[in-house]
């Protein structure tokens, strides 16, 4: 087993990239990381380090476990976070908004863990499909997947809710030409899901129009038509199947938004980094 001091001290270097900078960063002296280095390549029994006459480059090696090894102090660090939270309890009532079905389906699923973090934190889960204002104090927190426009508020992109084409097992067998659709009502036809929709249905009727992502499901599992639901819930749903069609994924940036004077409330805090952490885990941005 090897030290974690020493490959602390190799993270540092792989990070900085030079000796004097690791050591600055640690506030060692550059023969500690060097030799804190060594010791680490000698119990790993591989060299991580190329030592050039000028500078220190990683070996193939070294990138590979510089890449695990940044990825176990992220986890360490919120072990860290976890043991200090239960010394430290936060209290306090934080009101977060979001989409119905990402507040129903997504969100409060997951609170048990933010609940047994923070057991002295209470949430008022907003899911509705009207956008909460924090400049009038409506929400502390707000999910959105479009582009935020409050002034007063600072914005965080997070993650990615990609939308598919689902209906009914058994829907496509029917010939294409036969198919119909499910849709929101007028107001969201500038939304990028239902474009793409409607693009894709063309001449092909959109039999049912909801305003509501819940009634669209149930629809579709109905077999009433083939609706663009979100990957995060259609996917898990045994009454919904995706189509086998040649075509892309619709995609919306997720958002989350807190009010520019809330950001630094510790229990604030808490719920936008746990609700970050959740979104990035299960809905990465592209390339994450």
């Amino acid at each position: 087993m090897f030290d974690w001091e020493d490959m602390r001290h190799f993270i540092a270097l792989a990070e900085s990239g030079t000796l004097s900078s690791a050591a600055r960063a640690l506030k060692v002296d550059h023969a500690t990381v060097g030799r804190r280095v060594a010791a680490l390549e000698q119990a790993l029994g591989s060299p991580l380090i190329e030592r050039l006459p000028k500078r220190w480059v990683l070996t193939e090696s070294g990138r590979r476990v510089a890449e695990l090894a940044q990825g176990m102090q992220g986890q360490a660090h919120g072990l860290e976070r976890a043991v200090r939270a239960q010394h430290v309890p936060l209290s306090g009532m934080v009101t977060v908004s979001a989409p119905p079905l990402f507040a129903s389906q997504f969100l409060a699923p997951r609170l048990g863990v933010l609940r047994r973090l923070y057991p002295n934190l209470h949430l008022t889960l907003l899911g509705d499909k009207a956008v909460a204002s924090l400049s009038q104090q409506e929400a502390d927190l707000a999910v959105r997947i479009s582009r935020p426009r409050e002034a007063s508020s600072v914005a965080r992109k997070i993650g990615t809710m990609e939308f598919w084409l689902y209906a009914a097992p058994g829907y496509e067998d029917k010939p294409q030409a036969e198919w119909e659709f499910i849709a929101y009502d007028a107001s969201m036809d500038q939304a990028l899901e239902q474009a793409w929709l409607r693009d894709f249905a063309g001449d092909r009727p959109i039999v049912l129009r909801a305003n509501d992502l819940a009634s669209q499901i149930a629809a579709a599992r109905a077999g009433v038509g083939i609706a663009a639901l979100p990957c995060f819930v259609a996917s898990r749903d045994p009454g919904l199947a995706a189509l086998s069609v040649d075509l892309k994924r619709a995609a919306r940036d997720i958002y989350l938004i807190v009010h520019a004077d809330l950001r630094r409330v510790p229990a604030v805090r808490a719920v936008l980094e746990f609700i970050a952490a959740q979104v990035a885990e299960s809905m990465p941005l592209p390339g994450a």
